[in-house]
């Protein structure tokens, strides 16, 4: 059965027909033509598909599509533009600065998840690791992360080429350093 919804794709409205089985990456790659989320596992094993659905991480390729009519769905492509000025998200700048992706194909879905986890890591959302999280001083600024915690919240998201160290050098600045809301 075919649905019409609709989805706020990086600011802009973006009408499309899918199936009900339809994925939200399969909706996004294959009838929108935006293909910042990669398809990598098709399991939600993987991380390369994260964007953020209404702030928050999601895998999108174990989302429906349909579930997510008239939700607000930013991909890598859009983090910057979030913030107003076109630029790119301070996530993004250091992934330049720590070179922090290789052959770039997981890069999206990591920087995607990266905004999400500072986001959670500010809310005062606590991990696995978390010994114990006090919430930050100033709201929108997260409380310093360090190696243990910024692996264990990006653990969901591999990369093939093995660039994690300089993903998590990359956090580990972005994560001291007062951001603007993403």
């Amino acid at each position: 059965m075919e649905h019409r919804i609709t989805l706020r794709v990086d600011g802009s409205d973006r009408s499309v027909t899918v199936d009900a089985r339809t994925t939200l990456l399969d909706a996004l790659r294959e009838r929108l033509g935006v293909t910042s989320p990669k398809k990598g596992c098709d399991h939600g094993q993987c991380g390369a598909c994260t964007v953020l659905l209404d702030g928050r991480r999601q895998l999108s390729c174990l989302a429906f599509a349909v579930a997510h009519d008239g939700d607000r769905v930013i991909t890598a492509e859009g983090v910057g533009e979030a913030l107003g000025d076109g630029g790119l998200h301070p996530v993004q700048q250091a992934f330049v600065e720590q070179d922090a992706f290789q052959c770039g194909y997981c890069t999206p879905g990591q920087v995607c998840s990266a905004v999400g986890m500072l986001d959670e890591a500010a809310a005062g959302h606590p991990s696995h690791v978390t010994d114990d999280l006090v919430p930050p001083e100033t709201p929108g600024v997260p409380a310093p992360l360090d190696d243990d915690e910024i692996r264990e919240r990006m653990s969901g998201n591999l990369c093939r080429c093995g660039a994690y160290v300089n993903i998590v050098a990359a956090l580990r600045g972005t994560a001291v350093a007062p951001r603007e809301a993403s």
